[in-house]
């Protein structure tokens, strides 16, 4: 767990319903300067519900969420968000999806340029720079998306699963490449998963969630040194805290 630098993202008693249904009950928790936090829980326990409303993109019903010590109440300035869905514009070349962002902003320039070519070296896609969306695996999509994500210098990235939709060896791979690129990066990084793996491999610390309503059960600091490679899945230690964030998640599950 991180435990040095300035508080980044701070959640207090966040509660948001839909209707008559509660999607999270007073949720509480914060992530520091350069800590990877990871939400890890069972489908519809409001993990994703959570980092919107972090995000700015809706609004909480009850509590409140600091970015940089400023309340959200919208989309967060310096904030970059990666889903599921790469969402790349079919008719641009992979690089002018890195660009897009910069593009909105009319900030396309030779440092954008630079950037984009930086990262795409980082995210192992050198060579690939004129290809068309369809001419890419998914794996590679969603690293043209995490790159367009971090081309204008986030100091916060929000990522909802944004492996879920790839095959385990696919995503096993891009997690290591994910760390590769935040060891460089270093933005605070709030991630949202199903796989537990995924969470001890990438995370500073776990969130654990459970359901109905959606809220925090544990909290589990990844004391696992960096970087972590494929020797680090076979070790006790993360065999470990895999084993106490599912006995976590499964003590909620009915008899």
């Amino acid at each position: 767990m991180n435990t040095g630098g300035a508080l980044r993202v701070e959640v207090d008693r966040l509660t948001k319903t839909f209707g008559t249904s509660v999607a999270i009950a007073d949720v509480s928790f914060a992530a520091r300067d350069h800590e990877f936090v990871t939400l890890v829980g069972p489908s519809g326990c409001g993990k994703s519900t959570t980092l919107r409303i972090v995000a700015g993109l809706i609004e909480a019903t009850a509590g409140t969420v600091r970015v940089d010590q400023r309340q959200v109440r919208g989309p967060v300035a310096g904030a970059a968000m990666v889903f599921q869905a790469p969402v790349l514009l079919p008719w641009r070349r992979m690089v002018d999806n890195i660009l897009f962002t910069a593009e909105m902003r009319g900030r396309v320039d030779d440092d954008a340029r630079a950037r984009a070519a930086g990262l795409i070296e980082l995210a192992g896609l050198a060579g690939a720079e004129q290809r068309y969306p369809h001419e890419l695996s998914g794996g590679m999509q969603q690293r043209v998306a995490i790159c367009r994500a971090l081309l204008l210098h986030p100091s916060l990235l929000l990522m909802d699963e944004p492996f879920g939709a790839l095959d385990v060896l696919t995503r096993e791979r891009l997690a290591f490449q994910l760390q590769h690129i935040w060891l460089r990066e270093r933005s605070t990084v709030l991630f949202v998963t199903h796989s537990i793996a995924e969470a001890v491999l990438l995370s500073d610390t776990v969130l654990v969630f459970g359901s109905k309503p959606g809220r925090i059960r544990k909290t589990v600091a990844v004391d696992l040194p960096r970087p972590r490679d494929t020797a680090t899945l076979r070790e006790p230690r993360f065999l470990d805290l895999s084993a106490e964030i599912r006995s976590e998640m499964e003590s909620e599950w009915p008899d």
